[in-house]
């Protein structure tokens, strides 16, 4: 990277300071992501264990999908046209301290209290769906808008904060540094998001209420992602570490840039299929191990927490096999690893194997391929932004890295749309989740498929030309 100025070196300290910052968007996003559905669309165990409904139930948007469903389909389609706005506003920035850190010190409070707000409704909820009435619309429209608020706060953390990954990777060796950085902190803040079962879980009897038990541990947990969040944004000098002018141009200019860029549509189409995949594995985990394992609800958490150790022990192996082996190869891999995990959750409690068992076999199998996912998705986008930027001779980070948690959330999107729907059949028997895990394994199939068409050597063709 070609600067005007004296910068100063990325040290391990600045990475694993930039690091935490997504430990606490991770966290955040996990208490949303992975609960937003339990809570407000509970299955029959929950309401036996004291959880009520708040807004209203089953297949009633055209009789497909579910109202929770929808909400969260809006607010990921306000999310995902949000990116490319907040991605440009970013790179044409002109504040003094910076054009990234500036807009992630503005949103890491509101984004906290958002993700509070998003499961404390203006009214009361009912152990009988049926008897809501106007108080399951007010809570509806409440949801909608507090959903939208966060992603909005989101957008204008994560959007800034992805682009300087780029902006901080002098080299192959430090983008691989902080990609693994930032891959661990991401996995830690999805495992605090799964421990909040098991604590809610324990302190239920002293609440006396489920219900608050579950929003006091969402309250903790916002505000420990809360100060993560402004680590970063409060102890690293942007200006002192990188030196990018600012672009020009509107943001769908920018936009439309970005996706003339072949191997960068490639890689998107690719991954809006994995994100699909891995949002339906995620949303419905409480669900498999309740309904498909028959394991007590806090297994969710101890299966979750397994894996992620597992995967973490995976990272080094993962930080070296990238110096060996195509990074395309490694996630190809890693997508038909993640094919059998989501295969073994769908056939849980079939053939007479113990729930257990399958919870072992999906953890084992996971740790590897979730590593990979969770390291080299990002370096793709950091070589495909600066191949770009060498061949054209316009830096646009802010805005790949946009377009890419756009296919994220789309992705996202179309999961939670699809997993809401398909959990109400058969919720007796599990059999919509069965349906859902098996469909996970085609996204992530065909996610495999599309990226095989990704030319990554000609990426880093154009990369060790300019001494990359």
């Amino acid at each position: 990277m070609s600067s005007t100025k004296e910068l100063k070196p990325i040290t391990k300290k600045i990475i694993w300071l930039f690091a935490i910052g997504q430990l606490g968007w991770s966290l955040m996003s996990a208490i949303l992501t992975n609960f937003i559905e339990s809570f407000y669309q509970p299955d029959d165990v929950s309401v036996k264990e004291g959880m009520i409904y708040f807004i209203p139930q089953g297949r009633v948007i055209l009789g497909v999908f579910t109202i929770i469903g929808g909400i969260y389909a809006i607010g990921r389609v306000f999310d995902a046209v949000t990116d490319p706005w907040i991605g440009n506003l970013s790179d044409r920035s002109k504040n003094p301290k910076g054009r990234r850190i500036p807009f992630m010190k503005r949103a890491a409070i509101p984004l906290a209290l958002i993700t509070i707000m998003v499961y404390i409704c203006p009214t009361a909820g009912n152990p009988v769906a049926s008897k809501l009435g106007t108080n399951g619309i007010i809570n509806g429209i409440w949801v909608l808008v507090m959903m939208l608020l966060f992603y909005l706060f989101m957008t204008i953390y994560c959007t800034p904060y992805n682009a300087l990954i780029a902006e901080l990777s002098r080299d192959e060796k430090t983008l691989a540094d902080i990609s693994t950085a930032i891959s661990f902190t991401f996995i830690l803040g999805s495992a605090l998001g799964y421990v909040a079962p098991t604590i809610w879980s324990a302190i239920t009897p002293a609440v006396g209420s489920r219900v608050w038990a579950m929003r006091i541990v969402f309250i903790v947990l916002a505000l420990i992602a809360m100060v993560c969040c402004l680590v970063p944004a409060l102890t690293i000098k942007e200006t002192e570490y990188v030196d990018v002018k600012p672009t020009e141009g509107n943001a769908f200019s920018s936009l439309a840039k970005c996706f003339s860029n072949k191997n960068f549509r490639i890689f998107v189409a690719s991954d809006i299929c994995y994100w699909v995949g891995i949002t339906m594995f995620q949303t419905g985990l409480l669900h498999y191990v309740t309904v498909l394992m028959k394991l007590p609800e806090a297994y969710s958490t101890i299966l979750y927490i397994a894996m992620t150790l597992l995967s973490v022990i995976c990272y080094v192996p993962v930080n070296k096999l990238m110096g060996h082996f195509e990074k395309k190869k490694l996630v190809f891999f890693a997508f038909l690893g993640m094919c059998l995990v989501f295969l073994i959750t769908g056939l849980s409690g079939m053939f007479g194997l113990p729930g257990i068992v399958s919870g072992i076999l999906v953890v084992v199998c996971a740790a590897f391929p979730m590593a990979i996912l969770g390291i080299i998705p990002q370096t793709i986008v950091a070589d495909i932004a600066k191949s770009d930027a060498i061949t054209t001779g316009e830096n646009h980070d802010g805005m790949f890295f946009a377009a890419r948690t756009f296919s994220m959330k789309l992705g996202q999107s179309l999961s939670i749309l699809l997993f809401t729907s398909l959990g109400t059949i058969s919720v007796a028997t599990g059999l919509g989740y069965r349906i859902a895990a098996f469909a996970a394994v085609a996204f992530c199939l065909a996610g495999a498929v599309i990226l095989h068409f990704y030319n990554e050597k000609k990426v880093q063709g154009i990369l060790k030309g300019a001494n990359y």
